[in-house]
């Protein structure tokens, strides 16, 4: 790997892009992420009408609903400011980043579509104007299995290099954890299931593409 240290953000990122293969990598993940993205709202309408289940959460029952939304807000975004400034100086992090979540949201989007469900019981809606857009600014309850929140925040976790960025990384991601159940915005299982299927699908991406 040739040595990127000293080089200015623009060539870093002609690096990043100096063959066909690279090149293709970055703008070809760029064009399915935001694909994804724009596809999203329409999913979740849909998602939104149908009837699922409630499911008996033990952990739930023990925890009162809080709005915790702008805990939770900080974090997520708090985190994305992060490795955006990380991927601006390192390409591949963004590269890794983009085609991960794009494995990510295609799994979460069988997932939601296959095991139908009711919100939790004692669910306050996340008030976040950025998260919204995704979500076409509608309020969306039954994107539930399994958490989007988490996936998101684990990802970055394993996108990091820094060993300071992994660990304030994971410590937001076990407080995120927390905070979502606390608003009950997700079952137990949501946010326990979040990081195991992130994890698959990074390696996934990472053995086809890199």
């Amino acid at each position: 790997m040739q040595e990127t240290r000293g080089l200015s953000i623009k060539d870093r990122w002609k690096e990043e892009c100096n063959t066909p293969k690279k090149f293709w990598r970055l703008a070809s993940g760029t064009v399915v992420i935001f694909t994804i993205m724009e596809l999203l709202p329409y999913f979740f309408r849909d998602i939104e009408k149908r009837n699922g289940v409630v499911l008996h959460d033990w952990v739930l029952e023990q925890l009162p609903a809080h709005n915790v939304s702008v805990l939770i807000f900080i974090i997520i975004w708090g985190m994305g400011l992060l490795i955006l400034y990380r991927a601006i100086y390192k390409p591949v992090i963004y590269v890794k980043y983009a085609w991960a979540l794009s494995f990510v949201c295609i799994a979460r989007l069988t997932a939601i579509w296959l095991v139908a469900l009711n919100p939790p019981v004692g669910l306050i809606p996340l008030a976040d104007p950025l998260t919204g857009i995704f979500y076409g600014h509608a309020i969306i309850t039954k994107d539930l299995f399994f958490s989007g929140h988490m996936s998101t925040v684990m990802l970055m976790l394993l996108c990091m290099e820094k060993k300071s960025d992994k660990i304030i990384t994971a410590v937001c991601l076990i407080l995120l954890a927390f905070l979502l159940l606390v608003q009950h915005i997700h079952y137990t299982v949501d946010v326990v299931a979040a990081p195991i299927v992130t994890y698959a699908m990074y390696r996934l991406a990472d053995y086809l593409l890199f």
